[in-house]
Parts: C-alpha cells; structure tokens; sequence
C-alpha cells in the first residue's frame, strides 16, 4: 500500500491551523510525516481527550539506526534485540510521560511494559531484511477541556520524541556491553533449547537458578532465596557458545515425580518449569531454567465448555449413552475436563505435560484399591491417569512431570523421582522405588498394566465453523489480565491457560481468533493445522499479516501456539466439529 509522505513542516503547518479548534479537528494529523532519521505515522486519533490515547508508528530506517547485521540475522537474536530497545524505550518515556499538559490523558505518553519474559511484540519490531526500526506506542493528545492544544502536542512530538530516538534507538548511542550481553544470553538460551531435543531432556535447570518468585503479584526473584544446586546423579553440563559451561539438572523424558513436604518448594520448581517455555531477561534468576518449549500445564477446569473433543481414553460408558469419542458439555466436571485438557494439550503437538497434584481431580488422577473393591470397574467410566501415564509415553512420546504431595501410587510409574526439601533438590528415585515396592508385595498384588486399546486412541480431528457474528462487523477487543477474552461482548475464560504471562498475549489470541474465523473457519482445516498456519504467518509477516490492512495495535505479543487453541477450545459460542478427513 502506498501512502504518501508528508514533511514535518507539513505536520507542523496542520498543527498551526488546527489550535484551539474543537477536539476532533485533530484527526487532520492522521498520516506519514518525515522527521529526518525516521518517519512517524499518526495511525489513529482519539475521539476527545478522556478516551484511549492515539496511537502512533516511528520507522528508523536501518541506515539510520546503525544496527549491525549480526543483532537482528537470527530470529532468537532478533526477539532479544528487540526486548532489549523496548526496555530502554519504556524507561526513557516513563521520565516523558505527562511532560506536556492538559486535561484527560493529554501529555500521556505509554508503550509496552515488558515482563520477566522475552516475547516478540508489535511495539518494537527489527525487519530482518534492513535493520528498519519500528516503533508503536500511544501519545494523549493534548487539550484544555475539548480545545485543541497544538502547542503541547507540537512539544512531544517535535522535541521529547526525537530527543528519545536519537538516546536510544541510535546504535552509536547505545551501550555496546550491554547489547552484546543481551544477544550472547540469547545465544546461550537458543543453544540451550536445541540441546534439550539432542540429548533427551524436557528441561534444563542451571544451578545457582533462583525458581522463588518475590510474591503472588510479583514475578521478580526472591531476595536471599536458596539458589539451585543439582543432585549430583542428574548432573549434566552444557557447553555454550558464549562463555564457560553450565552445570545443572537435566530432567529426562518419561516420567517425573516431584514429591516432599508442604512448602518445601514442588509447585516452585513446576512453576519454573512451565514458564522456562520462554526465555527470561538478565537478572531473573531463570535465565537458564530452559524447558521444551510446547510444553503444557494441565488442570481441572470445573465449568469450562468442551466441544467436539475425544476424551474416550480416559472417560468411556458414561450414563446415557453420552458419547465421549466427541464430548460436548457446557459445564465439565474436575474429571472430564482435566481429561479433555490433556486431549487438547495433545492436539497442539505437546510433547511435555506439567501437572499439580493441587489442581487436579483426584478421581481423574488416582483410583485406589479399595475403592476399586467397593466401586466395580464396569460401573466406573473413568480410567485414571495413572493407568495412561506409561501409555502416553511409550505410544504418543508424551512425558510427564508430575508433582505429588500426598499419594504413593505413582513411585511405581516414575521413570525419576525427585523430592524437594527445603528448596533442595534431592534424586530419591533408587530408595523411593524399593519403599514402593516392599509397600506392593505386603499389601496388593503388582497389577499388569492394561495397554490402550486401538478405539482409545485420541482422535484429535476437528475443524471451527465460522462464527457469523464476527464477520462484517467492527470487532472490539478487550482484556482483563490474562484471565478473560472479550470479543465483541463474547467472553472466553482464560484464567487457567498458567502458562499466559503477559496481557499482550491475550490481546493477540484476539486479533488472532478473529483472523481465523474469517480466512481459516469452514475450510475443513483441522484446528492444529489453522494455528500452524497463523503462527507461520505472524513469523513472516508479523502482525501486519493478521490485521489485513489495518493498523496494527501497540500492545500485542506473539502467544505459542497452544495457548491460541487452548483459547479458541474455550470459546462456547464456537462450533466445533470432526473434520470429514477422520
């Protein structure tokens, strides 16, 4: 699309016209203006001083920015590079921000607030092909009441804009150390996580890692916290392309069980885990807690909607005939739906389940003798976990860590059992095994493991029809945390995906699910080739190739894959079906 670009005397010239006009007379600013090493383009204008900020786009061409090659040719180095100039951005216009004056969100001046984690987001992008730098961020423009105030606008964008670029986008201007740490880390944790597919592990954790979080609200690493330190039997090193090796615990495929005490740090370390799917910023404490990064975090989700998906593996001969090869229901139970959770789990190409004891349904996870005795088999559906656990790994090369507190019945499944005390980490797999079986011989007979039947196979097929409500209509987009998904006043729960971690996330999934439903719905694709395709297109073409000619938002990041399926799984507006291909 071409546009045409105007010049900063233009900009200038419009400002001048329009001062002490009323306030929609501002949207004569929209358009492309040349401000010397970059171009700004005003992409949208609020309708009055009290609404959501405008929204603005600075290009610094590669020329200008003076990047070198080596920050920006690997997509991994890209994505660091990127977080790195956000961060420094994001401090710079915080010192800005309300600078000029006026009433409302006059003077505003906001981009991204970036997390503990690395994500690729809309508010810096690096093209990869000639060190262009794009910057997206919101500016309020100023007024008094709903009188225009030029001058104060003319302040921020022809004096704090480019006296922030010139500090920090320039590369002559940045601090050279610093950028080069950033990609070297990035390097490390890139090296890291091709290693864990070399050698067998789902995760790796570095010892002198800090896993304690500061708080519930806060994701920054414990003070004075016990640091990391690997049993010496699950000690492996990593020798990494910058700088000395790394030792630490390589967690193996199969089965793992984290077990100890209350408050002794298992959900600490499964946390880490889960979140080790992204890399994490210097300084975090789990730069190299580095985990497969399709790894899933499943639980009971009482109430949650499922549609169309084959939980017979686990759930068989419920009353009434219901059919569990395509399981619909508005209000699952724990069981049922921590059943289709790992179904989904595995439809996104999951390789790696994380699993709480806490957050499961006990009847989904365990079934033990004596309920065994009392219930009789054909008059329980449920086939628990346990019983699919081996199964899953030896047929679907999908392992498990599982962290249990106050059942024994898995010792005898784990490949590894590690115990937590007091923050350290102990391999208590030889002993533990021997406990568990003295404790089988005294009381039961050892049961021969029933294999999964060919009919009890998952049969992950489905494809979305298109949801006519969201097409040909403005969308409007609203989040609430990580926790809920607003599309055009359809809500979708998203509180239990443990493994969102930024709000820009979700605004994504949205922008996303709405693509979806207008180019990939009804086309007889299955969801995981949908989302294949869509991730592919946001790693070719970045946001651009979602929003179809619109301009794209400030405040987007690029979500994985499962966390988009997962979303559209639990939109119960949305219908779906088994694709005709089963």
């Amino acid at each position: 699309i071409l546009i045409m670009i105007k010049s900063e005397t233009d900009l200038k010239k419009i400002l001048e016209s329009i001062d002490h006009k009323g306030y929609p007379a501002y949207k004569e600013t929209k358009g492309a203006y040349q401000f010397g090493k970059y171009i700004l383009t005003i992409e949208h204008v609020q309708g009055d001083p009290f609404a959501a900020p405008s929204q603005v786009r600075l290009v610094v061409s590669g020329k200008s920015a003076g990047l070198p090659s080596e920050c920006y040719d690997k997509r991994h180095k890209r994505i660091a590079v990127q977080d790195y100039l956000l961060r420094k951005l994001a401090f710079e216009i915080s010192k800005k921000s309300f600078d000029a004056k006026g009433s409302g969100k006059s003077g505003l001046l906001s981009i991204s607030h970036c997390g503990q984690e690395i994500l690729e987001r809309s508010a810096c992008q690096i093209n990869a092909e000639n060190g262009d730098v794009t910057i997206r961020m919101e500016i309020g423009f100023p007024a008094y009441g709903r009188t225009i105030n030029a001058k104060e606008l003319e302040k921020i964008l022809f004096q704090i804009l480019p006296e922030i670029i010139n500090k920090v986008m320039l590369y002559k201007n940045m601090d050279k150390n610093e950028l080069k740490e950033t990609i070297c880390l990035a390097e490390n944790q890139f090296f890291i996580r091709n290693e864990l597919k070399n050698r067998g592990f789902v995760a790796f954790i570095a010892d002198g890692s800090i896993l304690p979080r500061e708080s519930g609200v806060s994701a920054k690493p414990l003070k004075n916290a016990v640091k990391f330190h690997t049993p010496e039997s699950m000690r492996v090193e990593m020798s990494l392309p910058n700088g000395n090796a790394v030792c630490g615990m390589g967690i193996p495929e199969g089965i793992t069980l984290i077990v100890g005490g209350g408050y002794h740090g298992k959900s600490t370390l499964l946390e880490a885990l889960e979140k080790g799917v992204y890399n994490h910023i210097s300084g975090d404490g789990r730069e190299y807690v580095i985990t497969n990064a399709e790894a899933v975090k499943v639980r009971a989700e009482d109430g949650r909607s499922i549609s169309g998906t084959d939980i017979s593996m686990f759930i068989n001969n419920l009353p009434s005939r219901v059919n569990t090869k395509s399981f619909y229901t508005e209000n699952a139970s724990g069981s049922t739906s921590q059943a289709a959770n790992v179904v989904e789990a595995m439809e996104t190409g999951c390789k790696v389940l994380f699993i709480d004891e806490d957050t499961s349904a006990t009847n989904f996870m365990i079934r033990d003798e004596l309920m065994q005795l009392v219930v009789a088999k054909d008059k329980e559906p449920i086939t628990p976990y346990i019983d699919r656990i081996r199964d899953l790994y030896n047929r679907f090369g999908v392992s498990t860590v599982l962290v249990a507190g106050s059942s024994g019945e898995y010792f005898e499944k784990a490949d590894r059992i590690i115990q937590m005390d007091e923050y350290r980490v102990l391999d208590i797999t030889e002993s533990a095994k021997k406990i568990a079986q003295m404790y089988q011989s005294q009381t039961r007979e050892v049961k021969k493991e029933e294999k999964m039947s060919e009919t009890q196979i998952p049969d992950c097929d489905r494809i979305a029809l298109p949801y006519k409500e969201w097409i040909g209509e403005r969308i409007k987009i609203k989040v609430n945390k990580t926790d809920d998904l607003n599309i055009s006043k359809d809500n979708i729960d998203t509180r239990y995906l443990e493994q969102l971690v930024d709000i820009e996330q979700l605004r994504a999934i949205g922008y996303i699910m709405v693509h979806m439903n207008e180019y990939m719905f009804g086309k007889n694709k299955s969801l995981q080739n949908a989302v294949s395709e869509v991730i592919e297109l946001l790693e070719k073409e970045g946001f651009e190739g979602i929003m179809k000619g619109k301009y794209v938002p400030c405040d987007l990041a690029i979500p994985r894959k499962q966390e988009i399926l997962m979303s559209i799984n639990r939109f119960r507006k949305l219908k779906l079906q088994k694709s005709k291909n089963c």
